[in-house]
């Protein structure tokens, strides 16, 4: 009887252990372009998945494959945040010269 009970456990538990598995998925964010990986498939209409559309099965394998995505070629990141935007030029402070209202 034990025996039986053990076989359905293993059994049980080999049909649980893949969906515990993490999954990576490269996608591209629609307003800032930039590439990223996550952990969950994206659900929101503003993440687009790129590249072939399949999930992979350790960061590292995602990362390789999001080098070789063209539309993450040109500014993508390897997880983390987005770059922040870039500032407006630097503007010089006046020369001196009298002070106002002489």
């Amino acid at each position: 009887m034990r025996i039986k009970l053990l076989v359905a456990a293993a059994g049980l538990a080999a049909f649980a252990t893949p969906s515990l598995a993490a999954e990576y998925w490269i996608v591209q964010d629609t307003t800032t372009h930039r590439c990223t990986i996550v952990e969950q498939r994206p659900t929101t209409q503003t993440m687009t998945i790129v590249g072939p559309g399949t999930a992979y099965t350790t960061r590292s394998e995602a990362e390789g494959a999001m080098k070789t995505v063209k539309v993450c070629e040109s500014g993508g990141t390897v997880g983390g945040p987005a770059a922040p935007a870039p500032r407006g030029p630097a503007v010089a402070p006046p020369p001196p010269g009298p002070p106002p209202g002489r």
